[in-house]
């Protein structure tokens, strides 16, 4: 008996935080706000933070820096999946003097896509500089409260960002980095020689800046804008090298560091892959130059 009566009871919250949920879809004011009070209602507030579940601030915008070089067969297929991130945002495209059509598909995404929770913001290189360049020329355009950097493939997948954000809205965090090699979330097991790479790199790099990082040279960095415009005048490395510079340059500053899990879907270099091992070198070179000093 008292087994049936806890389950009607049950069955009735759930259905009458449906319903609100529901109902919650259709309001004209508030979506956001009204849909995570619900969810809470429905799973309780410990279940909902640890699913990334929880309310940004009224005022809350993010700016995603996308760096774009020929990207024309990912491009539209990633800049939708990063609009269709449920916060108010700012997408900055920044073409590095693609040679296919990524800067008709940038303009044509630019035209569709605006609404009242997203705006697009455009710009080109005449000459091809390199991802670390466009990245600054990304920086330097945006407005939003916290900055993430988006690559323009499908490695990495855009409806995490509730996650990443989450320590930043907290107020635990400044600069926010996502893990590939933490180990709860699924990635693309490809190559073993860039898996060691990666590491060792990182480890190189912990060794300068003393983090305790898993995964430095990952795309998913995360930062307030106090941030930004504290080491945007430093930086200098205009391909990956940015990667290490941009992690020392943090770790020389009083800032808050946390690391978060993410999948990964890798990509060969068939696919479209640009770093190689001149790259590595070349970051070997930042880690040292940049762990000394600015």
């Amino acid at each position: 008996m008292n087994q049936v009566e806890i389950t009607e009871t049950t069955e009735e919250r759930i259905n009458a935080a449906v319903c609100e949920l529901d109902r919650s879809l259709t309001a004209e004011e508030g979506t956001l706000p009204a849909r995570s009070t619900t969810l809470r209602q429905l799973l309780g507030d410990a279940a909902c933070r640890q699913l990334g579940i929880y309310e940004f601030p009224e005022d809350f915008v993010l700016s995603v820096v996308i760096p774009v070089y020929n990207e024309e067969k990912t491009l539209r297929d990633l800049v939708i999946r990063v609009a269709a991130v449920p916060v108010r945002k700012e997408i900055i495209l920044v073409d590095d003097c693609s040679r296919d059509r990524s800067l008709e598909v940038m303009t044509k995404l630019a035209e569709e896509l605006q609404d009242g929770n997203t705006r697009i913001v455009t710009d080109r290189h005449p000459q091809n500089r390199g991802k670390g360049a466009a990245l600054r020329t990304g920086f330097a355009k945006a407005t939003g409260n916290v900055v993430i950097i988006q690559d323009a493939d499908l490695e990495y997948d855009p409806s995490e960002y509730p996650r990443l954000l989450q320590p930043i809205v907290d107020g635990k965090a400044d600069v926010v980095f996502g893990s590939r090699f933490l180990g709860d979330q699924p990635h693309r097991v490809l190559y073993f020689w860039h898996y060691l790479g990666n590491k060792f790199l990182t480890l190189l790099s912990n060794c300068f800046t003393n983090l305790n990082l898993t995964d430095m040279e990952t795309c998913y960095k995360v930062f307030r804008r106090e941030v930004i415009a504290d080491i945007l005048p430093t930086l200098r490395q205009n391909r990956f090298g940015f990667e290490p510079e941009v992690t020392a340059k943090v770790a020389r500053r009083p800032f808050r560091v946390f690391e978060m899990s993410i999948s990964y879907s890798g990509r060969t270099y068939a696919q479209g892959k640009k770093i190689g091992w001149r790259d590595g070198f070349q970051a070997l070179w930042c880690i040292v130059r940049y762990g000394l000093a600015d």
